[in-house]
């Protein structure tokens, strides 16, 4: 594995999970202490929910995988 496609992945990983926490700063308040308020939190749409899990997920599982074949290590 070349450093710069390893770069390129984390920077792909990055990417998709602020796009995964802008979503949920969108829908839902914080409290004054910056923890999420999920009490008074709008229903979040499940669809859009899975979507940008599944990216991200994704990506991690990507990224495991190079990991796993550079340690040359069993994936379980």
């Amino acid at each position: 594995m070349d450093k710069e496609k390893a770069m390129k992945e984390l920077k792909a990983y990055e990417k998709i999970r602020n796009e995964f926490y802008s979503y949920l700063d969108s829908k839902i308040p914080k409290k004054e202490n910056g923890m999420f308020d999920f009490e008074n939190a709008e229903q979040l749409d499940a669809k859009e929910i899975y979507e940008l899990f599944y990216k991200l997920d994704y990506q991690a599982r990507k990224i495991r995988g190079m990991v796993v074949n550079l340690l040359g290590l069993k994936a379980e």
